[in-house]
C-alpha cells in the first residue's frame, strides 16, 4: 500500500487502544520478568483482535499514512512504559513512580512547549483549557497513582489486559457527553471483550 501523508483517521488511532494491551503483555515478559501462559496469550490476542475489529468498523483503513508509523511507535513506547512502571511500582509507591517520570521529562516538555508555542492562544475557549487540565492532571498523572499500584499488586500483564475495555468506556461516555448513540453492534463487541478479559484473568501468569 502507498504511504499517504494525510492525517490519520480516528479508527486508526483507536487501533492503538487495541494493541497497546498486547504490547504491554509482551513488554512484561521482557522487563517485568512475567511469564504468561499460552492460554493467556491466546485470550489476549483474541481480545486485541476484537477491539481492532471494532475500531476499524468505525472508519476507513484504506491506506497507510505517516501517522500510522507514529502509532506503531506509540504502541512500543506505551507497552514498555507500562511494564517498566509496573516493575518500579513493586519497589516504590505508584505515585512516586509517575511523579519521577513527570520530573524527568519536564525539561523536554518545557523545551517542546517553547518551540511549538502556537499563536492565537487568546481565542482558545475555557472548555479547551479545562479539557487540557483534566487530561494532564487526572488522566496522565493522578490515574497512574491507582494504575501503578494495581500493576504492582496484580501484575503488569493481568492489569494491562484491562485496557482492552477502554474503547468501550469511551463510547459509553460519548453518549451522555456528546450525544452520540450507542449501537447494538457496539454492545456485542463490548460483551465479547469483557468475556476475553474475564477468561484471561483466570489464566496462569507467573512472576519471576
Amino acid at each position: 500500500m502507498a504511504l499517504a501523508m494525510e492525517s490519520v483517521p480516528a479508527a486508526h488511532g483507536g487501533v492503538v487502544l487495541g494493541i497497546v494491551p498486547l504490547a504491554t503483555v509482551a513488554a512484561a515478559t521482557i522487563v517485568a520478568h512475567e511469564r504468561p501462559s499460552l492460554g493467556f496469550w491466546l485470550v489476549s490476542l483474541a481480545g486485541a483482535a476484537i477491539v481492532v475489529g471494532f475500531v476499524l468498523s468505525h472508519g476507513e483503513a484504506g491506506t497507510i499514512s505517516a501517522g500510522d508509523l507514529f502509532l506503531i511507535g506509540t504502541v512500543v513506547a506505551g507497552g514498555f512504559g507500562y511494564a517498566l512502571s509496573g516493575r518500579l511500582s513493586q519497589s516504590m509507591p505508584g505515585w512516586e513512580v509517575i511523579s519521577w517520570q513527570v520530573a524527568a521529562f519536564l525539561p523536554v516538555a518545557l523545551i517542546a512547549t517553547v518551540v511549538l508555542w502556537p499563536s492565537g492562544l487568546a481565542g482558545v475557549p475555557w472548555q479547551g483549557w479545562a479539557g487540557l487540565g483534566y487530561v494532564s492532571l487526572v488522566s496522565q498523572y493522578g490515574a497512574f497513582f491507582v494504575f501503578n499500584a494495581a500493576m504492582a499488586m496484580g501484575g503488569v500483564a493481568r492489569v494491562g489486559q484491562l485496557m482492552l475495555l477502554q474503547p468501550f468506556v469511551i463510547v459509553a461516555l460519548a453518549a451522555p457527553v456528546n450525544g452520540e448513540p450507542i449501537r447494538l453492534v457496539t454492545l456485542v463487541f463490548a460483551a465479547a471483550v469483557v468475556a476475553t478479559v474475564l477468561i484471561g484473568q483466570h489464566m496462569r501468569v507467573t512472576r519471576g
